[in-house]
């Protein structure tokens, strides 16, 4: 198998609801049609949070490692950290984050430094070269039961692919806050995603999906969950959703729709009727 086509699009910094959907924007209005219309239509963005922060340059880390392998260049734990030090400051200003202090900003730096270091000293040395790393891929949403077009393409960044024995293994990275298995509903939409982006851009099926968590316990641990090759089943509820999201666009609809999920909400007491009135 060889690598990966890409695109030269990233998901959900560029471009109009109209012009691609991606399974963060999907998820999002899923989750709050009001909250997804604030973020795409209105054009407002929250502050990134530290933690959102702390899972970017985790991200980061894991991709210079991973494209080093890629490529077949020696690199070791102490090149990562020192990369991922040389570009902090450019990060935190293109993010335009701010930190209560040094100290807040220090132990922040402190935790993605040994995020990274646990995976690299828990990943198996012997892992096969990357197929993909960090990888955007788009393809027209075409629906593989009915052989309809809707009319839009898919966006996905893809983490890193891995062959393997029985075809290629698409891996995404994840930071946790405590062990334990991912809830499988709550990354269905992105494992078939990327799972349809996949056969669209290959012409081939995934053996495996995989989460890696790292997870921001004390001393810092990585997990490892797998999951199947998705079915047809998982392919018939996505393009379901998908075909819901693209009837709301049309209609202009965009409820609020309150939920556990409005305590965390980034616009909750600034642009959410039911609490600023």
């Amino acid at each position: 198998m060889t690598a990966l086509p890409a695109t030269s699009v990233t998901p959900d910094r560029c471009g109009s609801v109209f012009d691609y959907i991606s399974a963060s924007r999907l998820n999002l209005w899923i989750r709050c049609p009001l909250s997804f219309k604030i973020v795409y239509l209105d054009g407002i963005r929250a502050p990134t949070s530290p933690a959102l922060f702390l899972g970017q340059r985790v991200h980061q880390g894991l991709e210079v490692w991973n494209r080093h392998r890629q490529l077949g260049a020696a690199i070791d734990a102490r090149a990562v950290a020192d990369q991922m030090l040389s570009t902090w400051d450019q990060a935190v200003a293109d993010e335009g984050i701010t930190f209560a202090d040094a100290a807040e900003e220090e132990s922040l730096r402190r935790q993605a430094l040994d995020l990274v270091a646990a995976y690299l000293a828990a990943v198996d040395p012997n892992e096969p070269r990357p197929l993909a790393v960090e990888t955007c891929l788009d393809a027209p949403l075409v629906d593989p039961a009915t052989g309809e077009d809707l009319g839009i393409k898919l966006l996905g960044v893809i983490d890193l692919v891995l062959p393997d024995a029985a075809g290629a293994s698409i891996i995404d990275f994840k930071t946790a806050g405590k062990s334990g298995a991912p809830t499988v509903m709550a990354h269905e939409i992105q494992l078939a995603a990327y799972a349809y982006l996949f056969r669209a851009t290959t012409g081939q099926r995934e053996s495996e999906l995989q989460i890696r968590s790292l997870i921001k316990t004390k001393t810092p641990k990585v997990e490892t969950h797998k999951y199947p090759a998705r079915t047809d089943a998982h392919f018939r509820r996505l393009f379901a959703l998908l075909r819901e999201y693209l009837e709301a666009l049309d209609r202009g609809v965009f409820n609020y729709r309150p939920s556990w999920n409005c305590g965390s909400c980034d616009f909750r007491d600034t642009h959410c009727p039911a609490w600023c009135g």
